[in-house]
């Protein structure tokens, strides 16, 4: 796509002035670097770094049906959420595939810019989606309302056009964010949110991200982003926070193995095959696929998620790199990089369950040639919370 077809952030013109190198990514126009992917990591793994996420998709769904609604379209258990609490999910196929991994926040009360609706506080949550599934995601959730006549006060809407998005994640992130905002943020427990001000704008702060790091991702009125990504940046000069691309964040989620849609979920990778059966909650009742990722437990779980290492020179490892022992292909790598952290080549690989162990050997195939590699535990980074 050409990137004048691309769409754009309002902080475009910021990551230019930055100095940051832009790359068409899920239909937009992004930044995927400023001064390096290395150094972008490492600020982040030892201070902190800034993000533009506005390129990711928010789904407001109000009403008295609300719940029911989400506890029947998502696995995880919605009505465990309180007022101002999130986690994660998915939405998912009948048989079990993953249309996309989301986010589900029960809105705390007193969150003035989303509540134009004026639903009551109970019945008020946001779904945030990944950027390139936006579109869909919005379409399958309004089917999925348009077939259950039972669940009628439910309304779905996509808001992403009106919402600015931004992450603040590092050791540091806290204590540059506390300089902006009145409410306590080292009270806010992880994936809880509150709604408050960070200079003077109004933000629901939620202690969520996608880095492995501490944080916060703040969602303000979109005209009002450039401002906020601006007081945040003076803010945390400093601490060396430092503003970070598309780059960094994936070696960072990597490190962390956070999935990304597209590489360890798909149609075709079931949330059992991708480590994430917590996410299931079988006993909550009936839910969109439900019945298919029971058989495929019952039956066994044919595929694994692993985690390893190279153990031998021969590049870099990349996403659909087949996986090769005994001969034969036993599965490919979802996702590969040089861990900036560890200075490894590293990786996750969807493999025949029988393959899987730590500890355990096979070859990935890069280019060509096997190169030798070593199953290990993960996460491959862990941040101390000491």
């Amino acid at each position: 796509m050409e990137p004048s077809a691309l769409k754009r952030t309002p902080l475009e013109h910021r990551h230019l002035a930055l100095g940051a190198r832009m790359t068409a990514f899920a239909g937009w126009w992004m930044p995927v670097q400023y001064q390096g992917i290395l150094a972008e990591h490492l600020a982040t793994r030892t201070r902190a770094g800034l993000f533009d996420l506005c390129h990711m998709g928010q789904v407001l769904v109000t009403g008295a049906d609300a719940l029911p609604f989400l506890q029947w379209v998502t696995p995880n258990d919605v009505a465990a959420l309180a007022p101002g609490q999130a986690h994660y999910s998915m939405l998912l196929y009948p048989h079990g595939g993953v249309v996309d991994d989301i986010l589900v926040y029960r809105l705390p009360a007193d969150l003035a810019f989303l509540d134009a609706d004026h639903a009551p506080p109970g019945d008020r949550y946001l779904v945030v989606v990944n950027a390139a599934n936006t579109e869909q995601d919005v379409v399958w959730l309004q089917e999925r309302r348009a077939e259950r006549s039972d669940l009628a006060d439910v309304t779905v809407r996509d808001i992403s056009a009106s919402i600015g998005m931004l992450a603040v994640q590092g050791p540091r992130a806290v204590a540059i964010l506390q300089r902006l905002t009145p409410v306590d943020l080292a009270s806010v427990p992880s994936f809880s949110a509150v709604a408050t001000t960070v200079a003077d704008i109004p933000v629901l702060a939620a202690r969520t991200g996608y880095t492995g790091e501490d944080g916060f991702e703040l969602y303000c009125p979109i005209e009002q982003v450039g401002v906020l990504w601006d007081a945040v940046l003076a803010a945390g000069e400093p601490d060396g926070l430092v503003p970070v691309g598309l780059g960094a964040r994936d070696t960072l989620r990597l490190e962390a193995c956070l999935p990304l849609y597209g590489n360890e979920l798909s149609p075709e990778i079931t949330p059992l095959e991708a480590g994430l059966g917590w996410v299931v909650k079988f006993h909550k009742g009936d839910f969109i696929g439900r019945s298919a990722l029971l058989a495929q437990k019952e039956r066994g779980i044919p595929r694994k998620l692993v985690g390893f290492r190279l153990v031998e020179r021969g590049g870099v490892p990349r996403s659909h790199c087949p996986v090769v022992a005994d001969g034969r292909e036993i599965g490919m790598v979802t996702s590969g990089t040089t861990s900036p952290t560890l200075r490894q080549q590293i990786g996750l690989a969807l493999i025949a369950r029988e393959y899987a162990g730590v500890g355990r050997s096979f070859a990935v195939v890069i280019r060509g040639t096997p190169v030798a590699a070593e199953q290990v535990k993960t996460p491959f980074y862990k941040r101390s919370t000491a």
